[in-house]
């Protein structure tokens, strides 16, 4: 299998590492071309702007970190239970730098064309049983073998996979004692690899998965009139499920055969199987990121986002190369004279290497240096431009996008020639996302297996507060200051996170992190308060916990006690006595309203005097409302007379 593995992956892994070199290490020139010109003193220049383009999307994926959620499925999930899983995913990213690998691998898949991280499991800490799930990297990509009959973009119907590595042949004999290191030739046992070289022995981890049957069956509940779905081994092996289901409590529906994967791990030397474990997930717990990916005629083939700017690299650093050696000939050019004008000084030896201050000469004409034809050297130059030219219009990045001036003027012009350029290599950046999806696949399909006891476990919320939270067992609810919540009439209110029940999905949004948004709302609230002061005893609290300071929190927290309830949709009620005076009030405002609305009815009063009794009425109907402001809010308002009637 290591031999299959090895002959599909082999052109894939010799231009990947072609590609490398060439971007990364500038081995961009042919050996014997480069040796040619050096031995002659000729200019053999690097201009690797390769990288520049490269870093275009990498950096890109590092500020815009996708970020896996999950959903409930089925009626068994929990929504709550879902926001745990999410921010136990979030917190196994944390804590095992998960960044790092996704880093890792989108830049492998820039630059060689493929890249990996890997999904571990050990234990929490030294001296406990319990096991935590981590994220870690896999910095030599061409460690890694994948199954060559796999077809699904993410690569998750891997059913086979090896991962080589060196250790020394001191570190081997500690860590797996009486096992003998046994030289042999190339061709023996794993597929032809030299297993031993020099003080290092090779080892290689067999990722092997095939498909295993099970009986499901479906049994009823009638205490809660439940359909529940389990494996009939784990009825088999549960006494009390047992004695349920011959009371009649719990009664049998339905049995059937369903498909399900075992996975196994096995290290090996060159030749014996030194581990072989049992995987406790369905899925191969290493995750690929690829780069570019076609197919022809079923030969895969996958390239970096450089390769095929590789020609145009190398016509730039021959043009570069080309025009700074005829530049340089510029003060090598030779003097013209009559015959014997340079036996005067011995200087005129040294003119074109040495720097002197004058220069004797026989004869009456002095001497005439040569005109140097500079053409060819502008014309080299403006080959090594239009070399770089095509970089950029092979690659799809201009120099909008690269942060340079460009040709556009405005700023909609520039900003749509940034978005071609990122259109152009959205490929790379949206197979990192399937990759960080199907690692949110794996973890929830361990979570259940690693974290099926009951146990309090660290997590961490999409604003980066960690909190401790209890799992597979009952728990009384608390606040977001830790303190033991309640319902109205006392009873604590309680809470179940159970990992082991329930069908789970994930998604991946991609796009800025948590913190930048933040920020950027944050600035976005402060343009707005610059615009409409008024509003800032309302949204006060929000600005000041969107903004990155130290005690921030604490500082929302005190704001938003002096936000009216109204605006909080809270019905925080008036006091009884100003309650009371509006009543008085208003009674006394309809009652002068009647009146008022009796003397203009009457002919024989004077209407100048009832002008006056409406203001009066309309004066003390904006008082009241006034009051009525004053109570409900503490933030000042500013009294105004009304427009005169």
């Amino acid at each position: 299998m290591f031999t299959l593995c090895q002959d599909a992956e082999n052109e894939n892994r010799e231009t990947g590492k072609e590609d490398l070199r060439f971007a990364r290490n500038g081995e961009q020139w042919p050996e014997q071309i480069r040796r040619q010109r050096e031995k002659e003193g000729r200019p053999c220049l690097t201009i690797n702007v390769l990288p520049s383009f490269g870093r275009q999307v990498t950096n890109d994926a590092r500020m815009n970190k996708p970020a896996i959620k999950v959903r409930a499925v089925d009626d068994r999930a929990d929504p709550e239970t879902a926001e745990v899983l999410g921010d136990l995913i979030r917190h196994i990213e944390y804590s095992s730098n998960a960044s790092a690998a996704y880093d890792t691998g989108i830049e492998c898949a820039v630059f060689n064309g493929f890249g990996y991280w890997r999904i571990g499991l050990d234990y929490a800490y030294d001296d406990v049983f319990d096991m935590d799930l981590s994220i870690k990297r896999i910095r030599n990509p061409f460690s890694v073998y994948g199954d060559p009959y796999s077809t699904a973009v993410d690569s998750s119907d891997w059913n086979d996979a090896f991962v080589v590595d060196r250790i020394s042949r001191d570190a081997f004999a500690r860590k797996y004692k009486g096992k003998a290191v046994v030289d042999f030739s190339d061709t023996d046992a794993w597929g032809g690899e030299a297993w031993i070289d020099g003080d290092t022995v090779q080892l290689a981890e067999w990722w092997h998965r095939e498909e295993a049957e099970r009986q499901i069956v479906q049994l009823l509940d009638h205490r809660s009139n439940e359909l529940v779905v389990v494996s009939k081994e784990d009825v088999e092996s549960n006494e009390e499920l047992m004695a349920l289901l011959g009371a009649g409590i719990v009664e049998f529906r339905r049995e059937r055969t369903a498909l399900t994967y075992k996975v196994r791990q096995r290290t090996m030397s060159g030749m014996d199987i030194l581990k072989d474990e049992a995987w406790p997930g369905r899925y191969i717990p290493i995750v690929p990121v690829y780069g570019d990916e076609f197919d022809i005629e079923g030969k895969v083939y996958r390239r970096a986002l450089t390769h095929d700017a590789k020609s145009s690299q190398q016509m730039m650093n021959y043009w570069r190369s080309t025009s700074t050696e005829l530049v340089a000939l510029a003060p090598r050019t030779p003097y013209i004279g009559p015959t014997g004008f340079a036996d005067s000084d011995k200087r005129w030896d040294t003119v074109n290497s040495e720097s002197h201050p004058f220069l004797e000469y026989d004869g009456a004409v002095p001497p005439q240096r040569q005109t140097l034809d500079a053409g060819p050297s502008i014309g080299a130059m403006q080959e090594g431009l239009a070399a770089n030219d095509d970089m950029k219009r092979i690659m799809g990045l201009y120099d909008a996008s690269l942060g340079a001036r460009s040709n556009e003027t405005s700023g909609v012009a520039i900003r749509a020639r940034k978005v071609e350029g990122d259109m152009s290599t959205f490929d790379f950046s949206d197979n990192q996302v399937r990759a960080i999806r199907h690692t949110g696949c794996i973890l929830i399909d361990l979570i259940p297996h690693v974290y099926s006891n009951e146990r309090v476990l660290r997590i961490r919320g999409e604003n980066g507060k960690e909190r401790s939270v209890k799992v597979n067992a009952p728990y009384q609810k608390q606040n977001d200051d830790g303190e033991p919540m309640a319902d109205a009439d006392g009873a604590p209110l309680m809470a179940l996170h159970d990992l082991t029940v329930g069908k789970y999905d994930v998604a991946v949004s991609a796009g800025p992190s948590f913190t930048t948004r933040r920020e950027e709302a944050g600035a976005e609230m402060m343009q707005l308060l610059q615009s409409f002061p008024q509003a800032a005893p309302l949204i006060g609290d929000i600005l000041a916990g969107a903004l990155d300071w130290p005690g921030a929190d604490e500082i929302a927290k005190r704001l938003r006690n002096m936000v009216p309830k109204q605006a909080l949709g809270e019905d925080g009620g008036i006091p009884a006595e100003i309650q009371q005076k509006l009543d008085e009030g208003v009674k006394i405002i309809q009652k002068l309203a009647a009146e008022v609305e009796q003397l203009k009815a009457d002919k024989s009063v004077d209407m100048a005097k009832v002008q006056v009794d409406a203001s009066k009425v309309k004066v003390d109907a904006f008082k009241a409302e006034t009051e009525r402001m004053q109570a409900m809010s503490p933030a000042p308002v500013v009294i105004g007379m009304p427009p005169s009637a």
